[in-house]
């Protein structure tokens, strides 16, 4: 009985020595496989595996990033493990900083990373940089920017011949807040609806009504998304994708959503392909069907109708949430300073109540003493 007693513990010890030594070699494997290099940005110190992953609130990353400037300079570095590349990242802080290494060295900072979550969602299993405008990389992300731009500034993108159109808009908007006779509402749905409206011009070709159900609809599943794609769950997909592709979670939420947003877009192009006229296109939409005809050659520069999709996808969704985010904060900015509200309020139905503000006279009405 001693024996086999004694024979257990020997075996419960040199279970528990190799599991030491396991963890004790993975943690050195771990520190020196991110062993920092020489000359490379300062940072806070990070946990074995995890790096800096959970020392940071995503709710207050914008403030503590710039802790991180005061006590380690405008370029600092993050571990952020990652599947798909080095876990180290260098964050730029400042406009000028950020300028000269965008700007006066694009070159060497133009491709966008290799990220999972975006990657399963545009390319699937094709190699990453084949789809859309946002996340495409080298010879299809040019010609993909290419076309959109020269398209979208011929349909007035950037020009005072859209400014009529932003004008109707923003009488809708101002009328469907005046339908709620000054009761209690989130606004932010109808200011989607309405910056929405105005891409929705270029690349549809018409607007949406804001009592249109499916249109609101999309709009919630557009606004869920993105604030489950900069939480935790998508956090965890791109660390291990391996293994969240496989387990149910909100994550999941987030491809099923694209796949209901690019459902609608794709319902758009084949009403598109019906009464598509060559010689007269209507929007956005129409050039790139006409392009896919003379592009049949080059088929490295992504013009078909797949990548139609995904190209549509990211002029609808960054034309909307971009701007959008932008007027929630300047609403938010006029309710905390109810006098300077007063005064744009005062000088607009002074000086200009009987026609719709133009651009040049809001520059000059919000020059405010």
């Amino acid at each position: 009985m001693s024996k086999l007693l004694h024979s257990s513990v020997l075996e419960w010890l040199d279970i528990k020595t190799f599991l030491i030594f396991l963890c004790v070699f993975l943690v050195l494997a771990d520190l020196l496989k991110n062993k920092t290099p020489k000359n490379f940005p300062p940072g806070p110190w990070s946990w074995p595996f995890i790096g800096n992953m959970f020392q940071f609130d995503p709710a207050k990353i914008h403030l503590q990033f710039e802790e991180c400037e005061k006590k380690y300079g405008k370029i600092f570095s993050l571990r952020i493990p990652s599947a798909n590349q080095g876990s180290k990242w260098v964050i730029l802080s400042g406009y000028e900083m950020v300028k000269e290494a965008l700007v006066h060295n694009g070159d060497s900072f133009v491709d966008r990373p290799s990220i999972p979550l975006f990657e399963d969602i545009y390319i699937g299993s094709q190699a990453m940089g084949s789809k859309g405008v946002v996340m495409s990389n080298g010879y299809p992300w040019k010609q993909q920017r290419r076309f959109a731009l020269s398209t979208l500034r011929n349909f007035g993108l950037g020009k005072k011949s859209l400014e009529p159109s932003i004008q109707i808009e923003a009488q809708c908007l101002n009328e469907a807040i005046q339908s709620e006779q000054g009761k209690p509402f989130s606004p932010q749905i109808l200011m989607n609806n309405a910056v929405s409206n105005v891409i929705c011009c270029l690349v549809f070709g018409a607007r949406f009504e804001y009592s249109d159900d499916q249109f609101q609809t999309l709009l919630k599943t557009m606004n869920e998304i993105i604030y489950l794609e900069g939480g935790f769950w998508a956090g965890m997909y791109n660390m291990m994708p391996w293994v969240m592709r496989r387990v149910p979670g909100p994550h999941r939420r987030i491809f099923t959503g694209w796949k209901e947003v690019i459902s609608f877009i794709n319902i758009r192009i084949q009403e598109h392909m019906k009464d598509n006229d060559p010689s007269s296109p209507r929007d956005f939409i129409d050039c790139f069907l006409n392009e896919i005809e003379k592009c049949e050659d080059d088929t490295r520069a992504g013009f078909n109708l797949e990548n139609l999709s995904f190209c549509t996808l990211d002029l609808f969704v960054a034309g909307t949430e971009t701007t959008s985010t932008t007027l929630y904060w300047g609403l938010l900015f006029m309710i905390n300073y109810p006098e300077i509200q007063g005064k744009c309020s005062h000088r607009h139905h002074n000086d200009y109540v009987s026609t719709p503000i133009a651009f040049n006279q809001f520059v000059k009405a919000i020059d405010l003493d």
